[in-house]
This record gives structure tokens, sequence and C-alpha cells, in this order.
């Protein structure tokens, strides 16, 4: 099965947000919790973001940080978290997004995070972490997403088969329409894609998501 080809009428996006899903460097090619495919997606996940700034929509960056005690980690990952190499960890580097997907690539206020509080990183942009797997569990970003109207989700990010999968589903129960960007998505591999297809979620491309959300942006060189 190819990824399905969406046509303009079908590709509803007037009331969508962007939600882009872990895309921080410690996730990056060589770095403590490298995800293949990651480093790759990114120029099409900063793309999407791009398209979305200029049409003034919604972008909503999920993340997450893990503290040195692990006490905020799945317990899957406890060991992990306090093993001798920190990642994701408030306070370095690797915890930031990924170069280039946020213009002036901003420094997180990581206690106001944890908190449970937005950082805002441009006008209708803004960072959020979550607690877990999905990015709705333990996050108001229902209520964010309703306040602005938004009755579609477009995802990219990091790492289909754990926090996307979760996070789509998530959407999915809460009866958004769901888009997902599968270039600009790591991990995603075709009995994904058919999983998707299996709850109705549509597939495109970022650059086909980009002509519909902003034409005259994905038309530059």
């Amino acid at each position: 099965m190819n990824r399905t080809d969406e046509t303009e009428d079908q590709l509803d996006l007037r009331q969508a947000a962007l939600v882009t899903i872990d895309v921080q460097r410690d996730t990056l090619d060589g770095a403590p919790l490298e995800i293949p495919g990651t480093s790759a997606a990114v120029p099409a996940i900063s793309s999407l973001a791009a398209a979305f700034r200029a049409a003034a929509r919604p972008i909503i960056h999920i993340v997450r940080l893990y503290r040195a005690d692990g006490s905020n980690a799945e317990p899957a990952r406890r060991a992990l978290v306090t093993g001798p190499t920190p990642f994701l960890r408030p306070g370095t580097p690797g915890r930031l997004l990924a170069p280039g997907l946020v213009p002036h690539n901003p420094i997180f206020d990581d206690e106001a995070l944890l908190a449970g509080r937005a950082q805002r990183v441009g006008d209708r942009e803004i960072v959020l972490y979550k607690p877990r797997w999905g990015a709705f569990f333990g996050t108001d970003l229902d209520e964010r997403l309703h306040r602005d109207d938004v009755t579609t989700i477009v995802f990219a990010g990091a790492n289909f088969p754990n926090c996307p999968r979760t996070s789509i589903y998530e959407a999915s129960e809460r009866d958004y329409a769901v888009v997902v960007a599968d270039d600009a998505i790591s991990g995603l591999d075709e009995q994904g894609r058919l999983q998707l297809a299996g709850i109705g979620v549509s597939l495109s491309t970022s650059v086909r998501i980009s002509e519909v959300i902003h034409p005259e942006i994905a038309m530059r060189p």
C-alpha cells in the first residue's frame, strides 16, 4: 500500500494546527537517544513549521524532559534515565528543539515546562511538556486546541511507534481529524501506514500539506 494521495479539497486544513512530537537534539543522529530517521525528517518538519507559521496557524512543539532522578520518567525508562549518560535532561543542550525547527533556537524554561506551563516561542507557537508517551496525557493540549477552534491536527516528529502513535490515537479519540506528514515522522513503516488508515488518518507529504496551508511559501525555491 502506498501513501494516501490527498487532493486539495480532501485535505481541509482551514482549522488545522501543527503538532510536532519530541523533535529534540538528543534524538538526532549521534545523540544519546538517537532515533533513526529523525535527523533526515527534520528538514521536512521545519518546512511544515515555516508554512504553518506563515499562515498564522497554531504550532505546538511537544517535548519530553527527564529529571536526573527519573522521578518523572515512564517506569520502562527509569533505569535508562538515571544511567550515566543524561538525555532530555533539564539544563542540557540535548533537550532543546532540533536546530532550525524554530527561529532563534529558544532556550527552555525547564521548571515552567515541567510545571505544565507552555513556553511561547512565536506569535501562535508554543513548547509544551508531556509527562508520558501521549501529547494529551497530563497536558492542557486539548483545551488549547479548542480555544483556537482547531478541528484538524497535522502530526510530525519522532518516533512513530511510541509517542507519535500514542498522540495520534489520543487525537482520534477526541474526534479531531488527523493528518500525518509521512516524510516528516521517523519510524513510520508500511504496517504503521495501514494502522493509521484503519482509524481514518490521512497520510500526505510535507510539501503537499505546505501547499494547502500556505501556497505562497510552498512555492519558494
